[in-house]
């Protein structure tokens, strides 16, 4: 695996044979060399701005100001991919809407936006000598020593020359000696060029391009992209069953009723019991199409909301079922179709595997979430790993940040609960 950044080529043995230690010291003299030209620029907008500050009366100065810092930030970004392929992204966000003064107003309300700034007047100011100093001493002074006997050879005609402008080299073996330290001390550099370049490259990141807001972004992004996932999928479902419902369960409707008549008409014998046998299987299939429909998407639930739906869902469970909700009004579709169908498998599995005489549904809308909580009398030892059908609820749970719990010990009683984030849609019905 190829080293991301100047840290991890560090660690390994192929360091001072690589491109890293050349990519440290171009990351070291462009940051000089940028910063001696922003300072250059704070400098003219300090001039001109002074100057102009009683014809413009400060107020589009300050801004221009405020704003320096974006694209130097910007220019900095870019300048990190030379000693970290992590990308640095841009963490301003989009305006809510098109034209300048949107974009105005975002910038200037943003945190980054100040971030930026302060960073810059740090460049202009601190950074940018650093970088010169440190690219100076460790990457000029083992060149120029390495360069002794070229020197002596050339510029002190094979008599002497000076090393760093300090002390003068007369012999041969002392012109060679020092190239030989030159070399040993380049080495060491290599690794303290690339330690500078690490550190500055780390600074520049936790100022302008830090890998948290980053994270904290695509945790965003990941919420909302699941959000949209599950509004999808809901709106797939209802079509679905729209389509069912319009389509495959008239024509099911049409062919028993058809089956019907020509079964009145036959006379007896063979026929008159075939077309009685079909009428009856068309009767079951639209039975079963009906069911159907109503476990994709119940209508009860679409025109009526959570309550009605739980209760009818109560109402067709084998177990008796006490139903105790307090909800003020509808809530978003998506929650209240994870809820019912959370309630639908909770009431499913206590007819199923609890032995339970009875159960309740209770709950409502609490401190801006939906709770609900199923209980029954059964023996317990519920266990939603077991392949109980609620492991992917729980999951469809999570996609809306809620959370269900199951307490199921061996002799009961059962407790299912689940919490969903929410607000109410319409208070008023």
């Amino acid at each position: 695996m190829h080293p991301r950044n100047v840290w991890q080529a560090m660690s390994r043995p192929g360091f001072l044979l690589s491109s890293w230690p050349w990519r440290s010291v171009l990351y070291l003299l462009t940051g000089a060399a940028a910063g001696l030209a922003v300072l250059v620029g704070i400098v003219a907008v300090a001039v001109i701005g002074g100057a102009l500050a009683v014809i413009l009366v400060g107020l589009p100065l300050l801004v221009c100001v405020a704003l320096a810092g974006i694209p130097v930030a910007s220019l900095e970004r870019r300048r990190l991919a030379l000693i970290d392929l992590d990308p640095a992204t841009d963490q301003h966000r989009a305006p809510p809407a098109p034209g300048l003064w949107a974009w105005l107003r975002t910038r200037l309300r943003e945190q980054a936006t100040w971030r930026e700034l302060g960073y810059a007047l740090l460049f202009a100011g601190l950074l940018w000598p650093v970088d010169a100093l440190v690219v100076t001493v460790g990457l000029l002074f083992p060149v120029s020593m390495v360069a002794t006997p070229l020197l002596m050879a050339t510029i002190g005609g094979g008599d002497e020359a000076k090393v760093l402008k300090q002390w003068t080299v007369t012999t041969w073996p002392g012109a060679f000696g020092v190239a030989v330290l030159g070399l040993v001390l380049l080495v060491l550099c290599a690794y303290a060029l690339g330690l500078a370049g690490g550190a500055r490259a780390e600074l520049t990141r936790l100022l302008i391009a830090s890998r948290e807001a980053d994270l904290d972004a695509k945790v965003t992004e990941l919420a909302s992209s699941r959000v949209r996932l599950v509004d999808a999928f809901e709106a797939e479902r209802r079509r679905i069953e729209r389509d069912l419902h319009d389509g495959a369960q008239q024509r099911l409707v049409a062919l028993t009723m058809t089956l019907g008549l020509a079964r009145l008409d036959a006379p007896p014998g063979p026929l008159a019991d075939q077309l009685a046998k079909a009428h009856e299987e068309a009767g079951k299939a639209l039975e079963e199409l009906r069911e159907l429909i109503h476990g994709i998407h119940p209508k009860v639930l679409a025109d009526y909301g959570i309550e009605a739906a739980v209760a009818d869902a109560a109402d067709r469970s084998v177990v008796p079922v006490d139903v105790g909700l307090e909800l003020p009004g509808r809530l978003p579709e998506a929650v209240e179709a994870a809820a019912y169908f959370v309630v639908c498998e909770a009431l499913a599995n206590v007819a199923k595997h609890s032995g339970a005489s009875r159960a309740e549904v209770s709950g409502g809308h609490r401190e801006g979430r939906l709770v609900l909580e199923v209980h029954d009398d059964g023996g317990g030892g519920a266990n939603a790993a077991d392949g109980s059908g609620l492991t992917g609820l729980a999951d469809r749970v999570s996609v809306l940040d809620g959370r269900l719990a199951l307490s199921s010990p061996p002799g009961g009683p059962t407790l299912l609960r689940v919490e969903i984030p929410c607000e109410r849609t319409d208070p008023s019905a």
